[in-house]
């Protein structure tokens, strides 16, 4: 029993020598080809940028009154309704000055009273012939000063009752707290500018992303279009977003044009931050459904041997039928070279096993796979990518100049449609 089960081994090893001969070098050890297959799928056209996401609507929130800060009562990532009370600053100076407007005001309107009661007296005094002119104008003068001396006073007790509310910070717009910048009992001092004590960003369920995007595809991009996007905190999942505007201010570093673009994204779930780095693609053009190839096929090349090789069946084919014969050079078989809505060619095998060239239509490309609009390969068909030579693998097609043309033979895919 052990006898028969190391002959069997021997045989079977024997049996995948010789297979692994013939398949790995061919029936003279020549070149071989190396496939990829036509399958459906989608084909997306797209331009890649980087941005970073931000809330649509922010507000710096400050202080006209300068003062201590009494109390704080929101903190971060609070949600805040607009004209709720978030701080008050200390009201000790204020309120005094609101006193002393109001003691000013009375002030002043006890010399308009006498002012008036003056230039009463020296009106009629002057009626009767017995003062001077000159002592008319002086009462009427002083009256009027007295009047004006009200208004301002008034005037300055309105702004101090205006620095007293000031003193009651409020949120201008409903939002989030997303930063806080001050702490109880620190000085404020808004005597040159009002300095920024939170800062208040609009609802973060709707945010936008500012991408740069390249001069050279700026010309691709328009308001409406969709946009997918990733963020490193969550790699696995993409996003969506719609193109909203296109702006037209240009930005250059190291002489690299870009313009931003602002992507409108919905964020009912919060989970996208503000600040976040986001890889964006946006969708120039989609093909659903297609047959497609991969962009390995596009970029193989013929070796002069599969030339050499094509020019004899032919010119055989000719004689057959009779017809005289004609050379054909290597730039009669190009290989694949494609654009959108042009044509390519590819190389497959024949019915017989020998590569020829198929020109076949093609679509648009997303890098990786280019579509094939027109049907002239069907899914599943076996399309040379690349020629392995001795081992050596090569996906344009060239050999070493020194081998033979026996040596640079095909073989078909292995057996079981493997490539």
């Amino acid at each position: 029993m052990r006898r028969r089960i190391i002959l069997v081994a021997l045989a079977l090893a024997v049996a995948a020598a010789v297979w692994w001969g013939l398949a790995g070098r061919g029936e003279d050890g020549g070149s071989a080809y190396r496939f990829v297959a036509v399958d459906r799928g989608n084909v997306e056209r797209i331009v890649s940028a980087t941005g970073f996401l931000s809330a649509i609507g922010s507000v710096q929130v400050g202080t006209q009154v300068s003062g201590i800060i009494a109390s704080i009562d929101v903190d971060y990532n609070d949600e805040v309704q607009a004209g709720q009370v978030i701080a008050l600053i200390d009201t000790t100076l204020l309120v005094s000055a609101v006193r002393e407007a109001e003691a000013e005001v009375m002030r002043s309107g006890a010399q308009l009273r006498y002012a008036e009661q003056e230039w009463a007296r020296v009106s009629r005094l002057y009626e009767q012939a017995v003062l001077a002119e000159s002592e008319l104008n002086t009462s009427l003068y002083q009256r009027d000063t007295a009047r004006a001396a009200v208004a301002a006073a008034a005037i300055r007790l309105e702004r101090a009752r205006r620095n007293l509310d000031y003193a009651t910070i409020r949120a201008p717009m409903a939002g989030t707290i997303v930063e806080r910048n001050v702490d109880v009992g620190q000085t404020v001092a808004a005597s040159l500018s009002a300095p920024q004590l939170f800062l208040i960003t609009d609802d973060l369920r709707r945010m936008e992303i500012l991408a740069a995007v390249d001069e050279s595809d700026i010309g691709l991009i328009a308001e409406g279009q969709t946009v997918r996007f990733t963020v490193q905190a969550y790699p696995d999942d993409t996003f969506a977003g719609v193109v909203s505007q296109v702006r037209l201010q240009p930005s250059t570093q190291e002489n690299v044009v870009t313009y931003t673009v602002v992507v409108e994204v919905d964020n009912g779930n919060r989970r996208l931050l503000p600040g976040m780095t986001a890889t964006v693609d946006f969708l120039i053009e989609a093909a659903s459904d297609v047959a497609r190839v991969p962009n390995a096929a596009l970029r193989f090349q013929p070796t002069e041997a599969m030339l050499a090789s094509l020019r004899e069946r032919r010119a055989l084919q000719r004689g057959a039928a009779g017809q005289p014969g004609r050379a054909a050079g290597a730039a009669g078989f190009p290989g694949a070279r494609a654009a959108a809505g042009d044509r390519a060619v590819f190389w497959i095998l024949d019915e017989s096993g020998e590569p020829v060239p198929r020109p076949v239509r093609v679509g648009i490309t997303d890098g990786q796979y280019t579509a094939l609009p027109g049907g002239e390969l069907e899914p599943g068909t076996p399309v040379i990518a690349g020629v392995t030579t001795n081992g050596a693998a090569s996906q344009s097609g060239v050999t070493s100049p020194f081998q033979s043309s026996q040596q640079q033979r095909r073989r078909g895919p292995p057996p079981g449609g493997g490539f």
